[in-house]
């Protein structure tokens, strides 16, 4: 006759009542925030082509399948990251150009947080993510250039905006031009921004700016 195998009785507390079984621990929650910062740092220190999957993946503590699931591939981090970088920045500055402010000093306070961007790094100063990497990524991606030429666009109006209302205060004179003066103010963020990344020193950096403000205010 073959025996029947007695069924081991589930474990019990001293008053006789069953132990409920432990559950499996649940995976590790991430937040979503948190870790599209983390693949920004790395991306501005590196830019993308140097950036691997398991740099990424070691970065935000997420393992590949959980990067894809939350953000989609490589390519489409790097342009969530560099769309929270111009976000951050842009939230940055948005007081300072909605500010009544003369012209000289909201110039002197753009460049001022500017500089605080650019300069920052545990491990140096990254510059600017749009000027240092995205601009590489623009000549062989279409949607990355268009998303270059939209953010160096933003920039321009911006400044543009920032001289005609100083125009119309009498804080310049009547001939200026407020789409060439903001190009220039463009392009000294740009230039700020690489010296930056180069390691040149802020007071150094900061003559530079105040060089180009005194040329745009004259």
């Amino acid at each position: 006759m073959v025996q029947k195998t007695k069924k081991s009785a589930a474990p019990a507390t001293e008053a006789g009542e069953p132990v409920a079984p432990k559950r499996r621990g649940r995976p590790r929650a991430y937040q979503p925030d948190i870790a599209l910062g983390k693949a920004l740092e790395l991306f501005r220190k590196s830019g993308f082509a140097a950036t691997s999957l398991d740099d990424l993946s070691a970065a935000t503590g997420m393992n590949r399948p959980s990067l894809y699931g939350a953000f989609g591939d490589k390519r489409a981090l790097y342009i969530k990251s560099h769309q929270r970088y111009r976000d951050d920045a842009r939230a940055a500055t948005a007081d300072i150009f909605r500010d009544e402010l003369p012209i000289r000093k909201r110039l002197q306070r753009i460049y001022a947080v500017a500089l605080d961007i650019y300069l920052s790094g545990e491990s140096g100063p990254r510059g600017c993510f749009t000027v240092m990497t995205a601009t590489s990524e623009a000549v062989f991606d279409p949607e990355i250039r268009s998303m270059v030429l939209e953010g160096l666009v933003e920039l321009d109006k911006a400044f543009a905006t920032c001289f005609r209302l100083a125009k119309e205060k009498g804080q310049l004179p009547a001939s200026a031009d407020a789409a060439v003066l903001a190009q220039l103010a463009s392009a000294t963020i740009h230039t700020i921004a690489i010296r930056a990344r180069a390691g040149v020193p802020r007071k150094e950096l900061e003559s530079v700016v105040n060089g180009a403000i005194d040329v745009m205010c004259r």
